[in-house]
């Protein structure tokens, strides 16, 4: 198989209701538009979440980094590509370049996948699963951005809570991947995007959380324009935590 056909490409328009205040597409958008890549990338491929439900497995989000130039405006078509760097035993690297209308890449992300049993929420081997065939779709694409980073939240003082409400929830039953985003998004005061840009963000996924579970936020400024986010659930247990550079 060349690397070309490794690579998947997907086009999109910047919708109006997809761009916040400045015209430009919204980080939360676009993070969803980059896992349905990675959903399509994979069902066109034979390991997309529908056949793998079939036999109560599917794929979970672990970790997330995104670095950005710039965001399609209001109304440009844009383009997204995706392709498999890694595949170990418990988890597989996907790697996401984002193009402009001109289709100049603007933009990188990295994410790291797990697959899990529905049924005991364990990991999957994902070297036996369809005889390993998962390896024949590594591609050795370049990706210049660093690999998602170990995020340290030392902060004891809370900046916002949030009861987890109907909208937050997904078809898993607990808080969608990319609400978290927003919610973090929103801890910053609008004028923070009125000066600046987000140029790296990154989430580390750790937990599940529900219906009703009380979200609490908590920051470190690390200087630089740069923060660290932890969200915990009812007090105590880590959910995720988060990285947030602005230039």
């Amino acid at each position: 198989m060349s690397e070309n056909n490794k690579i998947g490409t997907y086009s999109f328009v910047a919708e109006p209701f997809h761009v916040d205040f400045t015209g430009r597409l919204t980080l939360g958008v676009l993070g969803n538009h980059l896992l349905n890549c990675a959903g399509f990338h994979a069902t066109d491929r034979g390991f997309g979440i529908a056949t793998l439900n079939e036999d109560n497995y599917t794929w979970v989000l672990s970790r997330l980094a995104i670095e950005l130039e710039e965001m399609p405006y209001q109304y440009e078509d844009f383009s997204i590509q995706t392709w498999v760097e890694n595949v170990y035993r418990l988890f597989t690297d996907r790697n996401f370049a984002l193009l402009d209308k001109d289709g100049k890449k603007i933009g990188y992300a990295r994410s790291v996948w797990a697959m899990i049993n529905l049924n005991t929420r364990k990991p999957a081997d994902l070297l036996t699963l369809h005889g390993g065939s998962i390896v024949d779709y590594v591609c050795d694409e370049p990706c210049p951005i660093e690999k998602p980073s170990r995020i340290k939240v030392s902060a004891g003082e809370l900046v916002a809570s949030l009861t987890a409400k109907y909208s937050d929830i997904d078809i898993n039953g607990h808080v969608n991947s990319i609400r978290y985003i927003e919610h973090i998004l929103d801890l910053f005061p609008i004028e923070m995007y009125r000066s600046k840009r987000i140029r790296r963000f990154e989430m580390a996924y750790v937990a599940e959380s529900y219906y009703g579970d009380e979200l609490s936020f908590f920051m470190d400024d690390a200087g630089e324009d740069v923060y660290q986010v932890e969200v915990r659930k009812n007090g105590s247990e880590v959910v995720c935590r988060s990285k947030v550079a602005f230039i």
